[in-house]
């Protein structure tokens, strides 16, 4: 009678489970995004110092302008974090058209920096439209995917979904074909993840190969910067990337010192900016190569575990993007410096000198762990032995 009575208590218990909803937020993805900042910060200061002084009289110029660029994207980050995310699906269409017209008003009223007109100037306060379309083209393409669903698998579907976001490519690649490089990749990589058929994004990727080299047949620095990725010990235009390499080599695995690089001492142009991996591996070494490397991947791991347990479709399809824009930069930037691939301009998130880039990638981080803090994780009392 005991064990039975014991039983049912059990049966009872189970026919009862309470369950309660545990809000999840990532702080170690915040973490990790912070101390990719500071890394960030001390290496501006490191890579820039030298040019400053020369330059403005000043050896912190550039770590200024980082460090407040900084600051207004941390407040960015903060507002992101604590504001619903899924408000931003009825406004999509709305957030795509306004990046789309500000990408094409450069072409009107942009000004001309470094020999590329990528930036719109408003009272001494500069503005690089392309870092905000690849956070539209992500909340827009989150949105769409999510009302689509599962006849995202049709390729006139797909076809539709990157007609409507050639635009921004076009109207970016007219100016800077690295940043609409990184849209198209954006695109591609949240459509790839929801949809079930692959073959069509083989055939897609051979179009963009195809359409990829005649441009750069028809465009003559293009095919300098090939010249310059197959031969740069004897092409013109190419001494960037040498004393790039030049960087990488000398720094053995442990690295000549913090601040103790001789190539950014004016042989590597601008070293602040694109390169500053290749400064970064001639002072910390391979050592400090691979130790951002693995910062990098816990970073984009994060981003699968919330993809993972995200509660809805367009939360998901938002880290997604976002993985895809972080991991795509950090890929092709090191590829650019190590001469894996064509220079391209491309920057390292978080680490190299740009003050819209670093406020827009802090507002997608901020949209990433509000996503996360909606996450409801389901637990049931356990049954006891």
């Amino acid at each position: 009678m005991a064990d039975r009575a014991v039983r049912e208590t059990k049966r009872k218990r189970k026919e009862k489970k309470r369950e309660t909803s545990v809000f999840f937020f990532d702080y170690t993805l915040l973490f990790i995004t912070l101390f990719l900042l500071a890394f960030g910060l001390l290496m501006v200061y490191s890579t820039s110092s030298y040019v400053a002084e020369l330059k403005f009289g000043r050896a912190n110029y550039y770590f200024v302008k980082q460090l407040r660029n900084t600051l207004l994207g941390l407040v960015a980050m903060i507002i992101a974090a604590n504001f619903d995310y899924k408000i931003y699906k009825r406004f999509a269409p709305w957030i795509y058209l306004l990046s789309l017209a500000l990408v094409f008003a450069v072409l009107v009223v942009g000004k001309e920096l470094n020999g590329s007109k990528r930036w719109i100037i408003i009272k001494g306060i500069s503005f690089q439209p392309s870092e905000f379309a690849k956070l539209a083209v992500i909340i827009f393409l989150a949105a769409l995917l999510a009302s689509i669903g599962s006849k995202i698998d049709d390729i006139k579907t797909v076809a539709k979904a990157f007609a409507l976001v050639a635009p921004t490519f076009v109207g970016i690649a007219i100016t800077n074909l690295s940043n609409a490089i990184i849209v198209m990749a954006i695109a591609l990589i949240m459509i790839f993840v929801s949809s079930r058929k692959y073959m069509q994004f083989v055939l897609t990727g051979m179009i963009l190969v195809f359409v990829g080299a005649l441009y750069i047949m028809k465009v003559g620095y293009r095919a300098e910067r090939i010249d310059a990725w197959l031969h740069p010990e004897t092409a013109k235009n190419a001494g960037q990337t040498l004393q790039g390499l030049y960087a990488i080599g000398s720094g053995g695995i442990m690295g000549k010192g913090l601040g103790q690089s001789i190539q950014k001492l004016g042989h590597v142009p601008e070293a602040q900016n694109d390169m500053i991996f290749s400064i970064i591996c001639e002072e910390l070494g391979l050592f400090g190569a691979v130790s951002v490397i693995v910062l990098f991947a816990l970073m984009i791991y994060r981003f699968a575990i919330i993809i993972k347990h995200s509660n809805d479709t367009f939360g998901s399809l938002i880290v997604v993007g976002v993985l895809g824009h972080i991991a795509t930069q950090v890929v092709l930037n090191i590829a650019v410096v190590t001469n894996t691939i064509p220079n391209t301009g491309i920057s390292l998130p978080f680490i190299s000198y740009g003050g819209t880039s670093v406020i827009f990638l802090l507002a997608e981080i901020g949209v990433v762990l509000n996503v996360s803090k909606c996450i409801k994780i389901e637990e049931s009392d356990v049954e006891e032995g």
